[in-house]
């Protein structure tokens, strides 16, 4: 292929990722992704914070995965600090597929307690991923912090993020229990409970620790 050519299709693939028609920029971004070019990797970023369509930005996420992470990492850690929450989503979900260790602090506290569910959630499976060995038990501290937050499924992400953790979330979760707040409290016994019979499912788990936390300690409703 000329240079020409390659030229001329990577105009229109990075035309064809702002088309009207999210058929059109799923086609584009596949495209992107199977003859990937350093040159598309920033508007792919830049399309991650606006695209609409979930299957568009998977396929986003995708082609820039195949592209080397030296090029990737600086336009999607800046993404981090953006105003818009989608930006700061994709870009941690990016992160974790691309899973290089020196995106690690970029993985702040600030991200992990987000006040966006969207962007605490991709926080939180980008930190587990992205964790150094020996700073698990630190992580989950700060993950525990969390807990209670949010409808059922932001519990859920939060609670396998923990159990990913294995034996470095059992004091942070241990120590949540206690929590003077009911939903903690049950939130932490379910994850408890989840990370010891994962076939139970989390929503028994949960109900079971609804049980739990309505007898209180002494066995009497509370």
């Amino acid at each position: 292929m000329t240079m020409a050519n390659e030229e001329t299709n990577v105009v229109r693939a990075l035309r064809g990722l702002t088309s009207e028609s999210s058929s059109v920029r799923l086609r584009a971004a596949l495209a992107v992704g199977t003859a990937p070019d350093p040159r598309c990797v920033d508007e792919l970023v830049g399309r991650c914070a606006v695209e609409p369509d979930f299957q568009v930005r998977e396929m986003l996420t995708w082609a820039l995965t195949r592209h080397a992470s030296a090029r990737t990492l600086p336009p999607l850690l800046g993404e981090l600090r953006s105003a818009h929450a989608q930006a700061r989503s994709q870009a941690l979900h990016t992160l974790s597929k691309i899973g290089d260790p020196l995106a690690w602090p970029a993985i702040t506290a600030e991200l992990i307690t987000d006040a966006d569910d969207d962007v605490a959630r991709s926080a939180w499976r980008a930190a587990v991923v992205l964790v150094p060995e020996g700073e698990e038990s630190a992580l989950a501290g700060v993950l525990a912090t969390q807990l209670g937050r949010g409808g059922r499924e932001t519990r859920l992400s939060l609670s396998r993020a923990l159990i990913a953790l294995g034996d470095a979330m059992t004091a942070a979760v241990g120590a949540a229990t206690t929590d003077p707040r009911p939903g903690v409290r049950r939130h932490a016994i379910a994850t408890e409970k989840l990370s010891r019979d994962p076939d139970a499912g989390f929503d028994f788990a949960l109900e079971e620790a609804k049980r739990i936390v309505a007898l209180g300690p002494g066995g009497q409703e509370e």
